[in-house]
């Protein structure tokens, strides 16, 4: 028995030295997917850990509110509302930021700290320093995004204007919060730490400097474990609701965790699809090698039964040579998993900010991995090995049966005339084997469609890009006021040196409800006809806002199940909280975050209001950036500045820090793909065709020509491929746009003629490297042994 084991891991050794290039190629698209899967998910399982792991040790709150002004005591009323375990009341404020050497505006958000004590919820992690003391005037402690992005260090200083007084503070210690994992400025879209950043001050000196002794404006509550989030919310509503309470929201609502969960949505459906992808190339792969080695050894299986060897040792031993694959794909894809998963977190870093952020995985997804691996590669070839146990030793010991040779379709056609007899010969083989041609094409042509699917984000976001700040924001600055101005406040802006153009924005905080639908919202009011900061039809044409009623992003009009033409609920989250019943006149297209449009005199006239502004929209002179940004440092009335092309920058790093690298990943493993498929292909219709070409050769053909009926066949296919590549590569990317329709933002399906283009080229190079490799074996046949039929 022994002996018998021996003798055929013998012959696996030989069988898989023989086809050493093909089982590599199998190997490196197995390792592909392998690698996409413990890298996604290993990250996946890095960045949740990291955030239970900070959410409970640093006692993050169930539910959060704001509000205009209540004293103190109403936080015992808070912490009597059944399923509320413990509050934390708070002063929050805006500020600016003057930082020495930087031309630019910053804005900050100041947070006070109770004094004497630690704060019972959203506690802070120390990374240098130390914390407050009681009392302590002019200290305060930094984020350690904005730290770091300005080089400060403890016992530096930074100027403030707190309430319209500036004030010189010392940096004491350097922190992290669990609100602001994901920091983001009031009303913006990307993290800008160089320009916005995070404060915290003893709670009686801010409570002083900005008038609110005895008060709060912010409240975090937490809940008891089987707490109902949703009556503690309505029951907090009602208690603030006299002090200018907003609605209040839960933790899945909270801007910095919502952006953490968005992201890590995208990461799981990017971890399973584009391993799946992989691993079923690789499983189809498998089959088409392992079923024409079957067919090709068929008169060595019937020696190998015919002395003995039974169906089920024949079995396992083909077995083995899909084990060997799969063993030696898990080994790199972990390696290569662990490696680039690595990468991936430190990138991760930049942008999310948790005390420890170190990249693991758990032995469940490399079990997973392998598993998943295993399971695609052994379907692959279940076909395949038992064709090969069933076999009669007598009948596969016999050459296999003729093929049926039938006139082609050309030859009933009369067409033939119009070819060469070797193209004939070409034509003519692929007509007969049809189901072998079939697969062949739509093995390449998934390989095309993957690169397709790997290039296409890159266009996407450069379209995103295009839309959002060419089409529809075109303004150079936005500004934010900190508290509603009347229109008249505008002149004041165009005044400023080097505006040349301004506009005015109202925006409101809103709660919109359809049915039993709703979202937390703002309305943007804005001019009926705006040429700075527009809005896009469907068509991603310039719209005029609707003159009565309301204009609905096309997610946002998604998410409260509403059509053009439907009336909805907006809870005007501001003063008196009116409730407007409000027509939806426009849907409009926005591929980032949820926007509702209106009127602003139309606005202003539903709150009752005179013409009143929270911010504008300014179209400025570059050669007079530096003057007006120091106007803008100076005026105490200004609480936020955003400088587009900086946050398109922003934008566009972030997504290349991430999603861009991830892509380019995938791209690389696409191409390793695309060269494995091809070749395969080429060197088993090489090992199909041997005996074949070498009669040929003793023929009398040369060996150009011999290479024109073999890569002719190829070259067919390959042609054939290449439009099934281009729709196939369409629907791939149409299917995780959709998967990646977040509230965060929208990936528009928009794949550029170069990306086809060079998905094309891809191919064909690595088609051309591939008839190379098998040209080289090809020069090499032996007629004399292939004559024999020996393998």
């Amino acid at each position: 028995m022994l002996m018998i084991i021996e003798a055929l891991n013998r012959k696996l050794l030989r069988d898989l030295w023989n086809i050493k290039g093909q089982m590599l190629a199998i190997i490196m698209v197995m390792a592909c997917g392998i690698t996409t899967f413990i890298m996604s998910f290993g990250v996946l399982d890095s960045l949740k850990l990291s955030r239970a792991v900070y959410y409970n040790r640093y006692q993050f709150a169930d539910v959060f509110a704001q509000l205009k002004r209540a004293p103190v005591a109403i936080r015992q009323q808070v912490l009597d509302i059944p399923g509320v375990s413990a509050v934390e009341v708070r002063v929050v404020f805006g500020v600016t930021v003057q930082v020495d050497g930087m031309t630019e505006p910053a804005s900050g958000k100041l947070i006070s700290l109770p004094d004497g004590r630690k704060p019972l919820l959203n506690n802070l992690y120390l990374r240098s320093g130390r914390m407050l003391l009681p009392d302590e005037a002019d200290a305060i402690l930094s984020s350690e995004a904005f730290a770091n992005a300005h080089g400060f260090t403890l016992g530096d200083r930074v100027s403030m204007v707190i309430n319209g007084h500036k004030r010189s503070l010392e940096i004491v210690g350097i922190v992290l919060s669990p609100e602001y994992v994901y920091s983001l400025a009031p009303g913006g879209m990307f993290p800008d730490d160089k320009r916005f950043g995070v404060f915290w001050m003893s709670q009686r000196v801010l409570e002083a400097a900005v008038d609110m002794d005895g008060a709060f404006n912010d409240i975090a509550v937490r809940m008891d474990r089987g707490g109902n989030v949703e009556n503690i919310k309505q029951e907090l509503d009602i208690v603030l609701k006299p002090y200018g309470g907003l609605i209040a929201y839960a933790r899945k609502n909270q801007m910095s965790h919502w952006f953490v969960q968005n992201e890590l949505n995208q990461l799981r459906v990017m971890g399973f699809f584009a391993p799946a992808i992989f691993l079923g190339v690789a499983a189809f792969l498998i089959n088409v090698v392992m079923t024409r080695q079957v067919a090709t050894q068929r008169v060595q299986i019937g020696m190998l039964k015919a002395v003995g060897y039974s169906n089920l040792e024949i079995a396992r031993h083909y077995l083995k040579m899909v084990l060997v694959v799969v063993v030696m794909g898990s080994i790199f894809g972990i390696a290569g998993g662990i490696w680039l998963g690595a990468g991936m977190i430190n990138i991760y870093t930049e942008f999310f900010h948790f005390p420890i952020l170190q990249f693991s995985f758990s032995v469940e997804v490399m079990i997973f991995a392998v598993f998943f691996c295993s399971i695609a590669a052994v379907t692959g070839t279940l076909v395949a090995i038992g064709q090969a146990a069933k076999l009669p030793p007598a009948e596969a010991m016999r050459p296999a049966n003729p093929a049926r040779f039938r006139r082609t379709f050309l030859e009933r056609m009369g067409l033939e005339k119009y070819f060469s007899h070797l193209t004939r010969i070409v034509i003519r083989h692929l007509e007969r084997r049809p189901v072998r041609a079939l697969f062949s094409t739509l093995a390449i042509g998934l390989s095309m469609s993957i690169l397709i699917f790997a290039f296409f984000m890159e266009d996407s976001i450069n379209y995103m890009l295009e839309v959002q700040f060419d089409m529809a924001q075109r303004q150079d600055i936005s500004i934010g006021f900190v508290e509603p101005r009347a229109i008249s406040a505008l002149e004041e802006i165009r005044l400023m040196p080097g505006v040349m153009s301004v506009e005015p924005l109202r925006s409101v905080a809103v709660f919109l409800k359809s049915g039993h639908y709703s979202k937390r919202s703002t309305i943007m009011g804005i001019r009926p006809k705006p040429d700075l900061n527009r809005i896009l039809d469907q068509n991603l044409r310039a719209a005029e806002v609707p003159a009565q009623g309301l204009a609905l992003s096309s997610k946002l009009a998604e998410i409260l199940h509403v059509k053009k033409g439907d009336v909805i609920t907006a809870e005007i989250l501001e003063d008196r909280r009116p409730v407007l019943q409000i027509r939806v006149a426009e849907i409009v297209e926005e591929f980032i975050g949820l926007s509702a449009f209106m009127d602003m005199n139309q606005l202003n006239r539903a709150l009752n209001e005179s013409t009143v502004i929270t911010g504008a929209s300014l179209m400025v002179d570059p050669l007079w950036n530096g003057p007006l940004y120091q106007k803008i440092k100076e005026t105490p009335a200004i609480a936020s500045m955003t400088i587009m092309q900086k946050a398109r920058e922003i934008f566009k790093d972030m997504m290349g820090e991430n999603i861009l690298k991830l892509v380019a990943m995938n791209i690389i493993f696409a191409s390793l793909i695309s060269f494995g498929v091809i070749y395969n292909t080429a060197r088993i219709a090489l090992s199909e065709r041997g005996r074949e070409l070498a009669s040929l050769r003793v023929l009398g053909l040369t060996k150009g020509e011999v290479a024109y009926l073999l890569f002719g066949e190829m070259a067919v296919i390959i042609l054939m491929a290449i439009p099934i590549g281009l729709f196939t590569g369409y629907l791939m990317a149409f299917g995780l746009a959709q998967h990646m329709d977040t509230e965060l933002f929208r990936i528009p399906v928009v794949i550029e003629k170069s990306t086809y283009g060079l998905s094309v080229i891809i191919v064909v190079v690595s088609a051309a490297l591939s008839f190379y490799l098998v040209w080289r074996q090809v020069e090499n046949i032996d007629l004399v042994t292939a004559q024999k039929g020996i393998e």
